[in-house]
């Protein structure tokens, strides 16, 4: 059976194909995606051809590409799925909302791309580690968790990241699982007492100065930790690791999971 030839134009579903082991398919991605280094190998081309950023890629080098499929993510990326579709693109477009969703992504994609057996071992070895990190902190008092997506203005992080601190023995009174990230006060956060601040701003990696928090004028009194904003933001197998993150943040000496 030969490989198909897939353009990606979400960096989540890049790191997610990558991890099923088929980026050799992918023929076209967007700058903002990582790939290695035998991305494209299955389609002669040394490494997949740019097409754009991942809110406005230009589809006619998509095109050009002759792509089986197109993969994309998000909400903010339905009307380019629309777009996509449009122009006869066989598009698979997965927007999850919660960590639960985000796993079973896994195994879609890999039906997306032609691998499907790799897609349904990649989300049950996600389940196993979770499970083991659920394990590991089952008895351990959870400690209130802030995590802002971004700082100015401050946004509490939501859709699967409230799922990642509970998975990782945490509490999260600030956005419910699935809910959108929205703005906070930080009156709001003073009153939640959180015992640990994330800081995981969009784009940015891990490259935040923690002092532009620490030195904030409110009233906590916690500890913050910049974490590489792909661990928590980014809806690919890096979340699970992400979960493996805060787990030894917020439970240190519970790493026998890992």
């Amino acid at each position: 059976m030969s490989s198909p030839r897939v353009v990606s134009l979400a960096p989540s579903a890049t790191a997610t194909v990558t991890a099923l082991g088929a980026a050799e398919t992918l023929v076209g991605v967007t700058h903002h995606c990582d790939t290695p280094d035998d991305a494209g190998a299955a389609h002669g081309t040394e490494s997949p051809a740019p097409v754009g950023g991942w809110l406005n890629p230009d589809l006619d080098r998509v095109a050009e590409l002759a792509p089986d499929v197109v993969l994309t993510s998000d909400g903010l990326q339905s009307d380019l799925a629309d777009d996509c579709r449009e122009r006869g693109f066989a598009v698979r477009h997965r927007e999850p909302a919660t960590l639960d969703e985000v796993i079973a992504t896994f195994a879609a994609r890999g039906a997306d791309v032609g691998r499907p057996e790799a897609g349904d071992r990649l989300a049950a070895e996600a389940r196993d580690r979770l499970d083991r990190i659920a394990d590991a902190v089952a008895d351990r008092p959870r400690p209130t968790v802030y995590c802002e997506e971004w700082s100015d203005p401050p946004m509490a992080a939501g859709n699967w990241v409230p799922d990642a601190v509970r998975a990782a023995g945490g509490r999260y009174p600030f956005v419910e699982p699935g809910e959108r990230s929205r703005e906070v006060a930080l009156a709001t956060v003073e009153r939640a007492d959180p015992d640990h601040v994330i800081v995981h701003v969009c784009g940015h990696g891990d490259r935040v100065d923690p002092a532009t928090v620490e030195e904030r004028d409110w009233a906590v009194d916690a500890p913050v930790h910049v974490i590489d904003d792909s661990l928590l933001n980014q809806p690919s197998p890096a979340l699970v690791d992400g979960v493996e993150r805060l787990a030894r943040l917020l439970h240190p000496g519970t790493e026998s999971y890992s």
